[in-house]
Parts: C-alpha cells; sequence; structure tokens
C-alpha cells in the first residue's frame, strides 16, 4: 500500500522508516520533514542520510515547517541528541530534498494515491495542517490518517486541532497515544537478537544499535529502565496492520524479525 511519512527524525523516527522499509505491503511514496526532535534542516540531513544508509534514496524527501503555527519550538535533543540521532552516525546525503514543501508532497501524494493513501505522521502535525488549509478536501483522499500524538500535538497544539477538526469523528484517522505505545518495549536483549537475524554487524545495525543505545541510557537516568518505547515504529506498523494496536508485544516480535532480515539484505 501507498504510505506517506511526516518525521522530525529522531531515534524513533528513524526506526519507524526503517520499519516501513523493511514492510512487503508498505510502498513508501515520500516523507514530509518537519522540526520537532530537532531544527528542520537537521531533520531533513537524517532522513536523506537514513535513505541512503537503507538503499532507498530514491524516496522523495521534502523539507516542510520550521516552526509551529502559533507557538515556540520546542526541540527534545535531551531524549535524542544534538543531532537527533543519539550516539548514531549517518552517510553525508548524496541526494537533495525535492523542490516543494511538505505542504505540498502530502497534497500531490492524497491525489497521485487517491482513496488508497496510508498517511502516517510521527512528528508534530503542523505540514499536514498547512496541507489542509491548501487542499480543504484532503481527508476524503485518504485510505486512513495514522498519527502519534505522544508528544507531537504538544509541540504544535494548533496545527493537531486543525487536523483532528479536518478530519472529524466519521473519518478513518487512527490514533496512537502513550498508553499505546509505552506497550512496544525493547532492550539490549532484543537488539541483540535483531542483530542476529542480520547475521553480521552491519551498518544498518550499528546505526540501530548507537540510536538506541543513548535512548537507554536516557531512559536509566530518568528511571524508566534500561530500555527505549518503539513509539514511532508501532505507529508506522499500526498504519499496515491496524490490529497491531491491541497487540504492542506482537509488533515487537515482527519488529525484530522484519527489521533483522531487511538489515541482512542491506549489508
Amino acid at each position: 500500500m501507498p504510505v506517506f511519512v511526516d518525521v522530525d527524525t529522531g531515534v524513533d523516527d528513524a526506526l519507524a522508516l526503517v520499519y516501513l522499509l523493511a514492510s512487503d505491503d508498505a510502498a513508501l511514496i515520500g516523507i514530509g520533514c518537519s522540526a520537532g526532535n530537532v531544527g528542520v534542516d537537521q531533520v531533513c540531513r537524517n532522513t536523506l542520510g537514513l535513505m541512503q544508509l537503507c538503499g532507498a534514496a530514491h524516496v522523495p524527501v521534502s523539507h516542510g515547517a520550521a516552526t509551529p503555527l502559533h507557538v515556540p519550538l520546542r526541540t527534545a535533543e535531551d531524549l535524542h541528541g544534538t543531532m537527533g540521532v543519539g550516539y548514531a552516525a549517518l552517510p553525508a546525503p548524496q541526494r537533495t530534498i525535492t523542490g516543494y514543501d511538505a505542504a505540498e508532497a502530502w497534497v500531490h501524494a492524497a491525489h497521485a494515491h487517491r482513496g488508497t493513501l496510508v498517511g502516517v505522521v510521527l512528528g508534530p502535525l503542523t505540514n499536514l495542517a498547512l496541507a489542509v488549509r491548501r487542499e480543504p478536501t484532503l481527508p476524503d483522499l485518504f485510505r486512513r490518517l495514522v498519527v502519534m500524538t505522544v508528544r507531537n500535538t504538544g509541540v504544535d497544539p494548533h496545527a493537531a486541532d486543525e487536523v483532528f477538526a479536518a478530519w472529524g469523528r466519521s473519518r478513518d484517522l487512527v490514533i496512537c497515544d502513550q498508553g499505546l505505545t509505552e506497550g512496544a518495549v525493547i532492550d539490549p536483549a532484543l537488539v541483540r537478537r535483531l542483530a542476529g537475524q542480520a547475521g553480521s554487524r552491519t551498518r544498518l545495525i550499528e546505526f540501530i544499535d548507537d540510536a538506541l543505545r543513548f535512548r537507554f541510557e536516557v531512559n536509566l537516568g530518568r528511571g524508566i529502565g534500561y530500555l527505549a518505547y518503539l513509539h514511532d515504529p508501532l505507529a508506522a506498523a499500526v498504519a499496515l496492520d491496524p490490529a497491531l494496536a491491541g497487540n504492542p508485544a506482537a509488533f515487537v516480535e515482527r519488529f525484530v524479525t522484519r527489521v533483522g532480515a531487511f538489515a541482512r539484505s542491506h549489508s
């Protein structure tokens, strides 16, 4: 199915993108970038670099909103690291962003895949709100919209209000909130299993390990434990299979299997 994703890449955004690329039932047709976890320029660099690392440099990446609609931007380097991907490093991207912004990318994707597009918002909803302003009938064009709300609605509450009002109660809108996504937990043992699936320490495995190690340490310091929540990857998985919203543990198993196999094929 065609999937368009809006991100503020971030550690868990990056893992969600890898999961989508690893999923045979998803065709990642475009990515919009928004300021959130880090500034939007860094989000674009992270996303382009990740696509290159994953052999998916053909996926269009569009620059989006640098600030929320009406409030100051609050980034989260304390949770994601200065560059947004923890201790990990990404290759310098060889391709550049598209010549159109993320709001236009949303509109184009919805028209190009009318009735079949699955939209996934893993960052603030600013880009999608701007897209709806340009194309008020946009919600009618989607098959499904999945929004990961944990921090994102607070970063740009006005954009969230506009998007939720546009979709309304009758639309196919799926909300993944903190109560759901904190059921999807990854720890070092699962990372080792994932690496075992890959068969060797590929560059992608190194990226995942280094990115998650930062989150493990952050959460240990916050008294949560040496673990991380797969907030964004679970939302991406629910976009493909809504039944996973009722079984986060099953998703974690699927994440380990799919991403491990993908890393093996992209060694």
